[in-house]
């Protein structure tokens, strides 16, 4: 996707983000796409029906990109956010998806799924996205008349010392290939690609379940379809064909005004959709007035997620306002958005940005993450389900250890509570 000057090429990469993201929630709502709803679903039910969606979903990202990607088609090194980096921020990672995991429990779904419910009419929602979005921002950017953000405050001085340096980059073909990394890539993507997709169909119920495949399948491809997107959106100079990040760094030389020029740089690298973030570049968005240099792929999918997800919802009649039962919803929902906007930016990602997104890349840190959103969820549940259960009797400290007890992360000696 070749063009003649920076604005068209911007533009191109924006308003493609903002169709794909389109697609994207509109299938998420019509097939009821959810990973928080995944996890409830193996942890309280044994259904691993929307579990298997975001398997497949995975599945599909990753074959897409081992693919393109040594086809030369898509450029996942130099990315935004750099999900190879060869600093290993394992802490961030485990500590971030922990906390994203709890808060998109107790806030009723992740980030995608809470642009999806705002789209449906759920005011619930809008105040967990503020919530998420004020957090993203001032994690990145210092508060006004200052130099320190939140990240800086908070978590910078004691937690990025425990980075691991694995040298030039952290993907699984990096580290297993070495020399042969592009080689290492195709055949790790495949291999992990096809063995995903292999378990996914081996259901019987999963193989009669048309929207969750539907759901698995287009969320996987949107992911392709961004970071092919991103990664050959280019501009014709006089110096050669340049891509915009390489464009921008050059734009003293290459442009005759700072007409058209972003804020940023790093947001016109490679990509594909990820949604905390995201959430706070939209806050700075607003807050800029709405000024073009603000607005970047990350915005474009969120509006373009929100905007999917209504059309679906006009189209099959089913918006519907909707705010909280109680005042113990409310803070529930509070406490989960705060822990979402900190764990999302913390570990670099949610369920989509780093479990799908950061997957297809082969991330070590991705999968970390994944594992930890998943821990986090599952045991938020479990403590949930026994409190509810035994009421009084069951402590913090006894509904953890038998939730962990359950996960089978605990000997079964350790349990405090009788499993019903």
């Amino acid at each position: 996707m070749l063009f003649d000057d920076f604005v068209a090429a911007e533009s191109a990469l924006l308003w493609g983000a903002f169709v794909i993201a389109l697609v994207l929630g509109a299938v998420a709502n019509k097939t009821n796409f959810c990973t928080m709803g995944a996890v409830s679903d193996l942890v309280n039910m044994g259904d691993t029906g929307r579990m298997r969606a975001w398997l497949f979903a995975i599945a599909v990202a990753v074959l897409g990109v081992a693919l393109l990607e040594y086809g030369g088609l898509v450029d996942a090194d130099a990315t935004f956010p750099p999900y190879r980096g060869g600093n290993l921020l394992f802490a961030e990672n485990i500590l971030g998806g922990l906390l994203f995991g709890i808060g998109m429990t107790l806030a009723s779904g992740c980030g995608n799924k809470t642009l999806i419910r705002i789209g449906g009419g759920n005011l619930k929602s809008i105040v967990v996205f503020a919530i998420i979005a004020v957090i993203a921002y001032f994690m990145a950017n210092p508060f006004p008349g200052s130099d320190q953000t939140l990240m800086s405050l908070l978590f910078y001085d004691w937690i990025r010392p425990l980075s691991v340096d694995l040298g030039a980059s952290q993907d699984l073909g990096y580290l297993l290939g070495g020399e042969s990394a592009a080689t290492a890539r195709l055949v790790i993507g495949l291999l992990l690609g096809v063995l995903l997709v292999g378990f996914v169909f081996k259901s019987v119920d999963f193989r009669g379940s048309r929207d969750n495949i539907i759901g698995g399948l287009v969320v996987g491809i949107a992911i392709v379809a961004a970071w092919y997107l991103s990664s050959n959106v280019a501009i014709d100079t006089e110096d050669g064909v340049l891509g915009l990040s390489a464009y921008y760094e050059e734009w003293d030389m290459l442009a005759e005004s700072d007409d058209g020029k972003p804020a940023q740089g790093r947001p016109l690298a490679a990509q594909s959709f990820t949604f905390i973030n995201p959430m706070g570049q939209t806050l700075g968005y607003a807050a800029g007035g709405f000024e073009r240099a603000l607005l970047n792929f990350g915005v474009m999918a969120v509006l373009g997620v929100i905007a999917g997800s209504l059309l679906w919802t006009l189209f099959s009649r089913s918006f519907r306002i909707e705010w909280f039962s109680s005042f113990r919803d409310f803070v529930a929902h509070v406490v989960g958005a705060v822990l979402m906007g900190f764990g999302g930016t913390l570990a670099m990602g949610c369920t989509f940005g780093q479990a799908i997104t950061g997957v297809s890349t082969l991330a070590l840190g991705s999968l970390l993450t994944f594992g930890a959103i998943f821990l986090g969820s599952a045991l938020t549940m479990k403590v949930q389900y026994y409190k509810l259960v035994y009421e009084d009797d069951a402590t913090l400290g006894k509904a953890l250890l038998t939730g962990l007890v359950d996960l089978h992360l605990l000997p079964e000696k350790l349990r405090r509570l009788q499993a019903v």
